[in-house]
């Protein structure tokens, strides 16, 4: 029996790399001080798992943005708007990366970045390869094959992990039309084995190929896409011994051609999709050699593992296929978890008695060694205390007087069919919204924060540490508060916000007040590139104990005569976001935070709020994978938002905003949700995005992003327009608003200026036109 990791998280445990990337990007430090500090991190994951006694270390999880990115370096997917700057510029592979990522603007260059999605139902972002018909690969970057003879200087036992090349085409976009991207299958095949060929050369005999596209509804063409592309690399490396892993979710239907792949080694995601054991054991597998991996400690989630459980599901496995053909892992990379429990000092912030409960990356890592101490026998002095640590903490779980509270479960029992509804259809709420607001054709909106710079976030540091009283942090977030209205009243935009000066994050400000929530000081998670996020802890029953935004957003409305948006989170981002209870339904938790926040929307309105923008990016984000269980989500998940959505009256005007999300499958549960304003992320896109509501016909308003907030670039009003362009030629202009795709927090005023400014200008423009052709 072998242990191993499918990959560990790599910002490092004090978020190194952020530091280290945004460093570099802001000219701070040098080429050289960005890979040390990468090697740095990359050494001390790998030495904690070995010496915490995995077998099969991971190397080439580590990335210095995304490893899907990474992917398109190493076949040469580099789109053709690269090309001149890296021929004239000869770029570093590291520059180029960021500039794919990012875009580029210097030097005379103007560069869009690559479009940006979730990766399946996580809150990480991935990079999407982009495709053309007569697409060409060729090794490029030598990244993986480097990371493992690193890896292997350092002595440690390691497996390279690579994106496997059907879910890497599969997770692509074709940008051109006439073909599909897996016809590039046979152009990409020799690339692969190029490098796999390299590896084993450099003296890898395990290489770990992830194919979570495996968990998805597949056609019978896509399966045969694995089979002749493992065929193929088995015919090509016949000694190689290739850890074939999906994870996410179960096989399903794809389940006889996973067994079918000439691979040795197969990983199960057991957290997800426990039943699919059986499956499996029920087939053949048993007369077969291939090796099972079993994904029994939850890769996703903080929660500490469950060895009882655990322990049935590996020794069902050993006893019909021996403890040679049985491996204990975690259900998928822990990139999605925090990095170390031990950094949790604070008993104050994180309380020993919900500390108890929990696992980060390092203690999962501990719970696989256990597991397998556990079932062989191994150690058994110290698995026993480890097993009796872990039973007693999961039985006073169970029985906390911190979890349960019998009036939210009464609410939230209560709620009748009226409690989703608006007063009035849209339409008639959509004459009284004009009446009560005026705004202009074409109006102008922010997506709700301003930057959030070095200075205030400052403020929030010394306030936190008491180097601040409560009266003087106050002031000074009155008068940022106050410069931002000033700002965006000379400017022109038509619906203003107060810019949350005074918010840390979208999810984590409300989850500190709300109860039945917890938070930890060094809990971070990759989103996307340096983007890091801390993640509330959902351990109980949630309610809203007092109001959350009530006392900026007026303040702020006090300022102008202008509207200005409240701006809160949705019910299933706030899920989505957090580490969530597992001891009930995620239903359950959604529509007592959904509750949470109708009570705010309601103070809101009382407090003369009369635009309240209630946020749901994550809501394409926990579509099940599988879409035989999506009318089951969506309907909790639709009727949640409608919950936090309908308490107001009808000259309310509720806003949504959502992006980096394809809703062409769900268009008509985006519409169910009505509401009156939804804004989305459609720049890197170039306003694809909107395909779906014109084919729907989508009745309600829409503000489609034009330009990119995760770019340092500033577009030009002319591409502004020309974007609007697109979606007025699908969308009646009377319902199209124009805005960002995304909050402006992590860019710096200089660029937020220009670019809302040239926005302003853009949808003047195009009322102007308008006018002219009345």
């Amino acid at each position: 029996m072998q242990t191993h990791n499918l990959g560990y998280p790599r910002i490092g445990s004090h978020r190194e790399l952020k530091k280290a990337s945004e460093q570099y990007w802001a000219g701070k430090a040098t080429a050289q001080q960005l890979m040390q500090a990468g090697a740095a991190i990359r050494l001390q994951n790998w030495q904690l798992q070995q010496a915490a006694g995995i077998d099969l270390v991971p190397c080439n999880d580590f990335s210095f943005y995304d490893q899907v990115l990474d992917t398109s370096l190493m076949v040469g997917a580099i789109p053709a708007r690269y090309h001149d700057l890296m021929q004239e510029k000869q770029l570093p592979h590291i520059d180029l990366l960021f500039a794919m990522a990012r875009g580029y603007q210097k030097d005379g260059y103007d560069i869009t970045a690559m479009e940006m999605t979730k990766w399946f139902d996580t809150n990480y972002h991935y990079i999407v390869p982009e495709f053309t018909a007569n697409q060409q690969f060729t090794l490029f970057s030598n990244k993986v094959i480097n990371e493992f003879n690193e890896a292997k200087r350092a002595g440690i036992n390691a497996k390279p992990v690579l994106l496997g090349p059907v879910s890497y085409l599969l997770l692509g976009k074709e940008k051109e039309s006439g073909f599909h991207r897996l016809e590039l299958l046979k152009k990409l095949l020799p690339v692969y084995t190029e490098v796999l060929t390299k590896l084993e050369e450099a003296g890898a005999y395990y290489v770990q190929l992830d194919e979570p596209c495996l968990s998805l509804n597949l056609s019978t063409a896509e399966r045969q896409a694995f089979v002749k592309t493992y065929q193929e690399i088995k015919s090509k490396l016949p000694q190689l011994q290739i850890i074939l892993a999906s994870y996410f979710e179960c096989y399903g239907e794809n389940l006889p051609t996973a067994l079918s792949l000439p691979v040795q080694v197969l990983h199960l995601d057991l957290v997800r999709c426990p039943s699919q054991l059986e499956d499996i054991l029920a087939t053949d597998i048993a007369r077969s050699r291939m090796v099972l991996s079993l994904g029994v400690v939850d890769g996703r989630n903080i929660w500490k593992n469950n060895f009882e459980t655990s322990l049935g599901l590996i020794d069902k496995a050993v006893s019909q296929l021996g403890s040679a053909r049985v491996w204990i892992a975690p259900s998928c990379s822990l990139l999605h978890v925090p990095c170390d429990l031990d950094l949790e000092k604070n008993d104050n912030v994180l309380t020993p008695e919900i500390k108890q409960w929990l696992a980060f990356a390092k203690q999962k890592i501990d719970e696989v060694v256990t597991l397998k101490q556990l079932a062989t026998g191994e150690n058994k002095e110290v698995a026993n205390a480890r097993w009796k640590e872990n039973l007693d903490a999961n039985n006073k779980r169970k029985t906390s007087l911190l979890i349960h509270n019998t009036a939210v479960k009464a609410r939230t029992a209560a709620i009748t069919i009226r409690d989703a509804a608006r007063n009035s259809a849209y339409a008639s709420r959509k004459l009284q919204q004009q009446e009560a607001l005026r705004l202009p054709l074409f109006p102008t909106t922010t997506i709700g924060s301003f930057p959030q710079t070095a200075e205030v976030r400052s403020w929030r540091a010394k306030w936190k540490k008491g180097e601040l009283t409560q009266e003087q942090y106050d002031e000074l977030i009155a008068h940022e508060t106050e410069a931002s209205i000033r700002w965006q009243e000379e400017t022109g935009i038509d619906v203003l916000v107060h810019g949350e000066f005074e918010r840390n994050d979208m999810v984590e400000y409300f989850g500190e007040q709300l109860s039945g929530f917890v938070f930890s000081q060094n809990g971070w998670v990759q989103s996307y590139g340096s983007r890091c996020v801390k993640p509330p802890i959902i351990y109980g029953d949630v309610s809203r104990p007092t109001p959350m935004t009530v006392r900026w957003t007026s303040y702020a409305q006090s300022l102008t005569k202008q509207p200005v948006k409240g701006m809160l989170t949705g019910p299933v981002t706030i899920l989505q976001w957090s580490f969530v209870r597992n001891d009930q339904p995620r239903s359950e938790t959604c529509t007592q935070i959904a509750l949470a926040i109708r009570d705010e929307v309601v103070d809101l309105e009382h407090a003369g709020i009369r635009v309240i923008q209630i946020d749901e990016p994550a809501i394409r984000e926990g579509l099940p994978l599988r879409k035989e269980n999506w009318d089951e989500y969506l309907r909790w998940a639709v009727r949640a938002f409608r919950v936090s959505a309908s308490g107001v009256e009808d000259a309310t005007q509720i806003h949504t905003h959502m992006c980096y999300s394809e809703f062409n499958d769900i268009i008509e549960h985006i519409a169910a949700m009505d509401a009156d304003v939804i804004t989305i992320e459609c720049s890197r896109s170039q306003m694809e995005l909107l395909d779906a509501f014109a084919e729907f016909r989508y009745p309600n308003e829409i503000g489609p992003g034009v330009y990119d907030i995760h770019s340092p670039r500033v577009p030009s009003k002319r591409e502004m327009i020309e974007l609007m362009e697109k979606a007025k030629a699908v969308i009646p202009a009377d319902q199209l608003w124009v805005n960002p795709d995304c909050g402006l927090k992590t860019r710096g005023w200089p660029e937020t200026k220009a670019a809302l400014e040239a926005m302003v200008n853009a949808a003047r423009e195009l009322r102007a036109a308008v006018a002219v052709n009345a």
